[in-house]
């Protein structure tokens, strides 16, 4: 299974994941099953609210799941429609969520419970 975190800066595993993924600065994809990583630059960073391209952003690289904080209804419905699931990142690095994403304790964004925009009281869970 291969995850994408949104980071703000790339310290391999031990980044912190970012709260928005349509601005995040650029990608860290693990595979899951071998721990190996690499990192991609999100080609969608600079657009409109709610003209997010995920998809685009992730520059042609397959993966199955995202992991983040944040995440607009829009991004998460292509997100979903190219088949890739989307969990709600927790405080910690990339290692540890991949731990909660492995015992399955990484609540899943459903339509609904996602970030309505970016100021500061934007009604989001971050």
């Amino acid at each position: 299974m291969k995850v994408c975190f949104p980071v703000e800066e790339n310290t391999g595993l031990s980044s912190q994941v970012f709260n928005h993924f349509g601005s995040a600065p650029e990608f860290v994809v693990v595979d899951v099953a071998t721990g190996t990583f690499q990192t991609v630059g999100n080609s969608d960073q600079v657009h409109q609210h709610g003209a997010c391209n995920p998809v685009a952003g992730l520059g042609g690289h397959h993966v199955d799941a995202i992991v983040v904080g944040g995440i607009g209804g829009g991004a998460l419905h292509k997100l979903n429609a190219a088949g890739i699931r989307a969990f709600k990142a927790q405080a910690g690095s990339i290692a540890e969520n991949i731990d909660m994403l492995k015992i399955g304790t990484l609540q899943e964004y459903m339509p609904g419970h996602t970030c309505g925009g970016h100021g500061h009281d934007h009604g989001c869970s971050h």
